[in-house]
């Protein structure tokens, strides 16, 4: 051994975001002059910067350098104990490799966002919306949820109302909103309600949403039902006070003339109105016909003349109707899907496992076309390429979006200046669907079949996190 080293600590602890150095001491024991080449390795080696990263020493002299760990603040950088390592490789003597190891701790850091997917939902007896819930910490997220609002209108059904969620993954809280007096007439009114994360320790996290109730019966048939009514009723009492008149001048009639037992004469009755006639004079207009119309003039156009009528556009090929013909043909649960590729456009629907984009060409893919059946709907969303990031990740484009089966479902975008497609996230079903996805990646080919798990509650992703990298082609299954 030609090489004396020290680790100035062996031991140390970082917060994520921030940074921490540790100072490496070595000595060169040999008889030669020599180079040596420092290489980080370990898990946290993506993080950790060799200062200098070469260093020349006389025989019987000391060098020294700095490692500086700085961990990102996101669900990368696992809480807790992380061994490391320095690779340190002579120039003259490379067989006398050195590893001195050490042990960088991480500190743990919680962060969760929450969203309702829809923010708004609209109903007379209940509203369905869902709960995205994300965990962006380091640690494993145990939380219970609850809901309110003013005036307590609604009432509340929450499943699960306890989740555990691990770093970097998310999970789907089904919500029913039920309002405690139904409106029989009269027009909508918004009910604002909290959904609230509450994590032990820690103030509740409150997501704010708003239920649409709409009323049983329109407010135009309330209208209608009180104008009826109010018509019905003057006629009764014009009746009422027009009828005892007539009895009244009957009755003095009668005892005038001292024959009460005797009916009425022909010449106290009331004559009906006389029917107006109709008039003989109206003209009646002729209709067009149809060989007029289309002649013009005169009328003695021939149909071969007529200007012919324009074809209709033909509709376009989506994911939505390649899957409702499969499910007509084949009853079940499908998924069909399409990739929208950098100068190309649209590829043609698959479905079930088969390929939709390219293997190869170095055309990334900018946006995904999706439609399902027999699978209680799906959502999705899309991660893609940042310009701006400063830890060579991308980000997501936008919220979860979601559809009902048989409907398309178009995460990323076609627009020539929005960003490509590294990824994505996406789930299917509500508590009896399982999609499965593989996805094909520039530089490092096919990725590993991986799939959800059963309940819709989870998500899945696909793809690759790297600004270098990008998405070029994806299969699916349910």
């Amino acid at each position: 051994m030609s090489l004396w080293t020290s680790l100035e600590p062996v031991s140390s602890t970082v917060d994520p975001g921030g940074s921490v150095r540790v100072r490496l001491r070595l000595r060169n024991t040999g008889d030669v002059v020599d180079e040596y080449r420092f290489e980080p390795v370990g898990d946290v080696a993506p993080w950790t910067v060799v200062e200098p990263q070469t260093l020349r020493l006389y025989p019987g002299t000391t060098g020294t350098v700095e490692l500086t760990f700085s961990p990102p603040r996101s669900p990368d950088a696992a809480a807790g104990p992380n061994p490391y390592a320095v690779r340190i490789t002579p120039t003259e003597h490379p067989e006398a490799t050195t590893v001195p190891e050490g042990n960088l701790t991480i500190t743990p850091f919680t962060e969760v966002r929450a969203e309702l997917v829809p923010p708004t939902v609209k109903g007379r007896f209940r509203g369905r919306p869902r709960l995205a819930v994300d965990n962006l910490g380091n640690t494993k997220l145990t939380a219970s949820l609850s809901g309110s609002d003013n005036g307590d209108h609604l009432s509340y059904d929450i499943h699960p109302s306890n989740i555990q969620i691990e770093p970097g993954r998310a999970a789907f809280v089904k919500a029913t909103l039920k309002p405690r007096q139904i409106i029989w007439f009269g027009s909508k009114e918004q009910r604002p309600y909290t959904l609230a994360i509450q994590r032990s320790g820690m103030g509740p996290q409150p997501v704010e949403g708003t239920y649409v109730q709409r009323g049983f019966l329109p407010r135009w048939l309330a209208t209608f039902l009180g104008v009826f009514m109010a018509l019905a009723i003057t006629f009764v009492m014009l009746w009422i006070a027009y009828k005892p008149q007539v009895r009244t001048a009957a009755t003095e009639k009668l005892q005038e003339a001292g024959i009460s037992t005797l009916p009425p004469s022909p010449s106290a009755s009331v004559a009906p109105p006389t029917p107006p006639s109709p008039s003989a004079e109206a003209p009646v207009a002729p209709a067009a016909t149809e060989s007029q119309d289309t002649s013009g003039a005169g009328g003695g156009g021939s149909s071969s003349e007529a200007k012919p009528k324009e074809s209709a556009k033909p509709q376009e090929d989506t994911a939505a109707t390649a899957v409702t013909q499969l499910a007509a043909q084949d009853p079940g649960r499908h998924i069909c899907y399409r990739a929208y590729l950098t100068d190309k456009g649209w590829t043609k629907p698959v479905c079930d496992g088969a390929v939709a984009g390219t293997v190869g060409e170095n055309r990334p893919v900018k946006s995904l076309n999706i439609a399902t059946s027999d699978t209680d709907g799906t959502a999705a969303t899309a991660f893609v390429y940042d310009a701006q990031s400063t830890n060579g990740k991308g980000h997501y484009f936008g919220p979860w979006k979601g559809v009902v089966d048989g409907a398309d479902l178009y995460i990323g975008s076609t627009k020539k200046d929005d960003p490509y497609m590294l990824g994505l996230s996406m789930n299917v079903g509500q508590s009896k669907s399982v999609v499965c996805q593989t996805t094909h990646v520039h530089n490092e080919g096919w990725h590993g079949l991986a799939c959800d798990e059963p309940g819709g509650d989870n998500y899945i992703f696909g793809g690759t996190l790297s600004n270098l990298l990008w998405l070029e082609a994806v299969k699916f299954t349910v």
